[in-house]
């Protein structure tokens, strides 16, 4: 079994801004495997599919960024699942929008969320998948909570779809495949192409 959480504020004024990235690929991972994520269940709207012989759990969690530790935590010890079992989904400002960005572990790099996932769970040692949101001059705060307007929905959309893909990956062949072939994936219409940026 597999938990795949994606990161976000829920509420209709979160939705579509930049923060929100993680929840925008659980929905689309939900429709690419035909389900929905909307039961009530240890402080997320959870799914549950299957790929392949794999059972996943999807999870948004409902408890405001800062605080997602507290939904991932009680998911896994319902599940008893291990950290490996676990891939986290969110936004990254250290990456270009469009770019994808895995890694098995790493520390919550300022990002709120992930910093309360590994408070919480005692350790850095599960893997993350950042997708770029691209950091600007100023004013950080305003623009994760910003909406993502048209042209950086062409470069943020695809990146999306080949996170669906990227997520898939991990669950039937593993964080390093996945690592090998979506670290790379470029700014336009999912090509590869050299990555740049990061940081965890």
């Amino acid at each position: 079994m597999k938990l795949i959480v994606g990161l976000g504020n829920p509420g209709p004024e979160y939705a579509k801004t930049r923060h929100n990235i993680g929840f925008m690929v659980i929905d689309a991972l939900a429709r690419d495997l035909g389900i929905v994520v909307e039961k009530n269940q240890h402080k997320a709207l959870t799914g549950q599919a299957y790929l392949g012989r794999e059972k996943l759990i999807l999870a948004k969690p409902q408890t405001y960024m800062n605080l997602s530790g507290q939904a991932v935590v009680a998911l896994m010890n319902w599940y008893k699942l291990q950290p490996v079992d676990l891939l986290v989904i969110y936004d990254d400002m250290d990456l270009p929008p469009g770019r994808l960005r895995i890694r098995q572990s790493g520390s919550a790099g300022g990002q709120k969320g992930m910093k309360s996932i590994i408070e919480l769970l005692g350790t850095q040692e599960f893997t993350r998948m950042k997708v770029g949101i691209g950091r600007p001059e100023h004013g950080a705060i305003d623009h994760v909570l910003g909406k993502i307007d048209d042209q950086e929905a062409a470069l943020i959309n695809p990146a999306i779809m080949a996170a669906v893909e990227a997520a898939k990956v991990w669950v039937l062949d593993g964080a390093p495949a996945a690592m090998n072939k979506f670290n790379r994936v470029g700014l336009q219409q999912g090509l590869t192409g050299n990555s740049s940026g990061g940081g965890c």
